[in-house]
């Protein structure tokens, strides 16, 4: 069985992950910035967990929306 890979697939795949990974980045740090204190310092010296799962929670929902809004 032959197996065609369409490179265009491929690139602009490769394209909107870039795009959504720097809008996660970029979502990530408007939110550390909007709120009080320093986010990592919080979590990785002060052990913050309940910070921490607010950070994981946070990514999950952004980046569900990104790749509902990429996916159209």
């Amino acid at each position: 069985m032959e197996q065609i890979i369409n490179l265009k697939l491929v690139f602009s795949s490769l394209v909107f992950a870039i795009i959504g990974l720097v809008v996660l980045w970029v979502s990530f740090f408007i939110f550390d910035k909007a709120t009080p204190g320093n986010f990592w310092k919080e979590i990785v010296d002060e052990h913050n967990i309940a910070l921490a799962i607010l950070a994981g929670a946070m990514t999950l929902a952004i980046a569900q929306i990104i790749a509902a809004a990429i996916h159209g």
